[in-house]
């Protein structure tokens, strides 16, 4: 072969390989220019014009994925719930959802149940999860936290039910008592027990009524409206006398103490149910002989003096289980007590939702066998007033915080007489 041609040829060669290694290079710059880099990916520019702007007025958790699922876009709702972490969606199904929706366009929407992040108590978050595409390139996931709105569903639910069961237990025996005393027309003995029965059975239906027409109340209206200054002595003395017949019964003797002269700011009539409801479940959950205290008491607070009133018995007490739940509609620590003294179970839970809407708190301290302290902490008046215009009420519907150690020492144990 000839020395000229064989160089020829494989200066040819070489230029052909140059070419076609220049062309692949560039078309590689191409690709990695259009390509958004890591860095980028969480940049404004990348998303279409006004977007960013709409996802920051979303109450909605927001997150834009691109081609690769990662995060161009992510709202500060998003990583509070846990959806996003180290740029990527940690979410498999939302992953997968938006995945398909890349693929074929389509709109989807399910509802998830995730952990809770910091909670080892197995408690889950509800929420739904859209995704929709955004664009040629983009997947836009949209996730509402439902968690709350399933709880007050749950809230509501049981409600009606016990509702429904309560009403239905004194209806079904007046029912069955006229049917008796009809029955018993020729028994003017027989006739005046069944109609004793029946006036005890309307009586407990009345009350229901009127306590869950007292709670309903308390939830819509705004006590400040018509706020007031309440003089503290004159609430405990008109407690203590709707219950003076209760406790005679029983041989109670209630005592009323404390600071004198004290104010709160609020709906009288409200306040005076309040401390009425606690002063007479301390009655009726005590045993006889023994005594029901009622104490006032100013005490600082970093938003003004609160005022303190402690109601305290001798009863039979809760349990730490019973005490997380007490102030809930309907519940009993002793239903089978409540019955008999005539209780709803809607006492403690109108006692909650007035002094919430009055800015307090109420708090309860108790051990079995040895009684409980129920005490409600209110802004006094002077403090109060000055910041009635900017009150703004809102309750929850079940108790949260509300149990702590009573700044009161319980009552001593009842002595028993002969």
């Amino acid at each position: 072969m000839d020395v000229n041609a064989a160089v020829a040829a494989a200066a040819a060669i070489a230029g052909v390989l140059t070419g076609v290694i220049a062309m692949l290079a560039f078309r590689w710059s191409e690709r990695d220019q259009k390509r958004p880099t890591r860095t980028s990916l969480h940049t404004d520019p990348v998303l279409p014009p006004g977007v960013d702007t709409v996802l920051s007025v979303l109450r909605s958790s927001a997150v834009v994925l691109d081609e690769a699922d990662a995060v161009v876009k992510a709202s500060s709702a998003a990583y509070a719930l846990g959806l996003v972490r180290g740029g990527k969606l940690s979410i498999e199904p939302m992953l997968q959802m938006a995945r398909d929706t890349r693929r074929d366009g389509e709109i989807r929407q399910v509802e998830l149940d995730l952990p809770r992040r910091g909670s080892g108590r197995g408690e889950a978050l509800a929420v739904s999860a859209r995704v929709a595409p955004l664009g040629s390139r983009l997947v836009l996931l949209l996730v509402e936290d439902l968690t709350e709105a399933r709880r007050i569903e749950a809230v509501r639910r049981d409600f009606v039910a016990n509702v429904s069961h309560e009403l239905k237990t004194p209806v079904g025996a007046l029912s069955l008592l006229s049917e008796a005393v009809m029955d018993a027309s020729d028994d003017p003995e027989a006739v005046q027990r069944f109609a004793g029965r029946m006036q005890i059975e309307a009586t407990r239906l009345t009350n229901l009524v009127q306590e869950l027409i007292d709670l309903s109340r308390v939830q819509n209206d705004d006590p400040l409206e018509d706020a007031e200054s309440v003089q503290v002595d004159e609430l405990v003395a008109e407690a203590v006398d709707r219950c003076r017949h209760q406790a005679g019964t029983k041989q109670i003797t209630m005592a009323a103490g404390g600071t004198a002269d004290l104010h709160v700011w609020g709906n009288r009539g409200q306040l005076a149910a309040a401390l009425g409801n606690l002063v007479e479940n301390a009655v009726n959950y005590s045993p006889a002989r023994t005594r029901v205290g009622i104490a006032a008491r100013r005490v600082s607070a970093p938003g003004g003096d609160m005022i303190e009133l402690a109601v305290t018995d001798q009863g039979i007490g809760i349990s730490d289980k019973d005490k997380e739940r007490i102030f809930e509609r309907f519940y009993r620590v002793d239903p089978a007590r409540s019955r008999a003294t005539g209780g709803t179970g809607l006492g403690l839970a109108i006692v909650k939702h007035v002094v919430a809407s009055h800015g307090g708190e109420v708090t309860v301290w108790s051990a079995e066998g040895q009684g409980s302290t129920f005490t409600l902490r209110l802004p006094e008046a002077g403090a109060a007033r000055d910041r009635a215009q900017h009150h703004e009420p809102g309750l929850e519907d079940e108790a949260g915080d509300s149990t702590e150690s009573s700044p009161y020492e319980p009552l001593p144990a009842p002595e028993v007489l002969p």
